[in-house]
């Protein structure tokens, strides 16, 4: 498992260090793997020996994109190498370049610039071609959220450390890994285009499967709007579905305030000492353990640490 953000850093300033170098690095004749040469070199590599990426996020490959990206190569050659690893002694592995591996393979092409580096492992190698494909390739939205949660299952990256390393807010993380609570039709729905990201954002509020079908059938033959469908699926939410909806901000005051009165009170009695839960409006928050020397201090860290036993 990954754990901090060194090692996965390391692994994608490979994958940056790639496209910084190719400028300078001059492709040598197809070489076997066997071939002992230097790590995070490019050069021209047997296009039989790349093995497809086991971990790649992109599940479909838009026909007419293949053939705008056939007719590029045609014209200007592969301008930009893939990459890929060494993987056992006579074959390679693709990190990143389906697409364009694909072309030269449909074109009949005998070798491939690839760009050869160093993965320590199928936890970082997952990490990297996910990664690089959130970030360079159009993957559509379920691809996405897909991938998000194998960051998070997979690679043990919290949705937070998912934000930072794609370039994303939080929630727009969050959002993408709800769409996957979505029934598969309402997902193809989305990845063929009859719905858009809006339309299943609001679906994935309903619980009830039945519902978000009905209201996907109106959306299809009514082209109904987003706006719209926020309205219809809040009518079809029952009041305690409602409820489950609400921002702490629109939950009332008195009913937080005993809620933390009473979460005060428990951790209080627990740890037998001052404790002070502050809350903010978007939920987040933070819990205030007082101590009075280092004795007490030694006595709460042991009170913690009985907490998992």
């Amino acid at each position: 498992m990954i754990k901090g953000k060194s090692v996965l850093g390391r692994g994608l300033d490979a994958l940056i260090n790639a496209d910084r170098q190719l400028e300078e690095a001059q492709p040598i004749e197809r070489t076997p793997v066997s071939v002992a040469v230097p790590t995070s070199y490019i050069m021209k590599i047997d296009i039989t020996l790349v093995d497809a990426n086991p971990f790649q996020p992109r599940t479909n490959f838009d026909p007419a994109a293949m053939e705008d990206l056939k007719k590029s190569i045609i014209a200007n050659g592969l301008i930009q190498p893939i990459t890929v690893r060494r993987f056992g002694e006579t074959r390679y592995q693709l990190i990143s370049g389906e697409r364009r591996l694909r072309a030269c393979t449909e074109l009949g092409h005998k070798d491939i610039p690839a760009y050869i580096i160093e993965v320590a492992s199928d936890e970082l190698m997952l990490a990297m071609a996910l990664i690089e494909n959130i970030q360079r390739e159009h993957l559509n939205p379920i691809e996405i959220g897909l991938a998000y949660k194998r960051l998070m299952d997979e690679c043990g990256l919290t949705q937070e450390e998912i934000a930072e390393r794609v370039g994303k807010d939080r929630s727009t993380v969050a959002n993408s890994i709800r769409l996957l609570k979505l029934p598969p039709q309402i997902q193809n729905s989305l990845v063929k285009g009859d719905i858009t990201m809006g339309h299943a954002r609001a679906l994935v509020n309903l619980v009830s499967v039945t519902k978000q079908l009905e209201i996907l059938k109106k959306i299809i033959e009514e082209n109904l709007s987003v706006r719209k469908v926020e309205q219809l699926v809040k009518n079809a939410l029952t009041d305690k579905e409602q409820a489950g909806q609400r921002t702490p901000s629109q939950i009332p005051k008195s009913a937080i305030d005993y809620s933390m009165q009473s979460i005060e009170d428990t951790l209080r009695k627990l740890l037998g000492t001052k404790v002070v839960v502050h809350r903010k409006k978007d939920g987040q928050g933070e819990i205030v353990i007082d101590f009075y020397s280092q004795a007490e201090l030694e006595r709460l860290l042991e009170l913690l640490h009985e907490i998992p036993q």
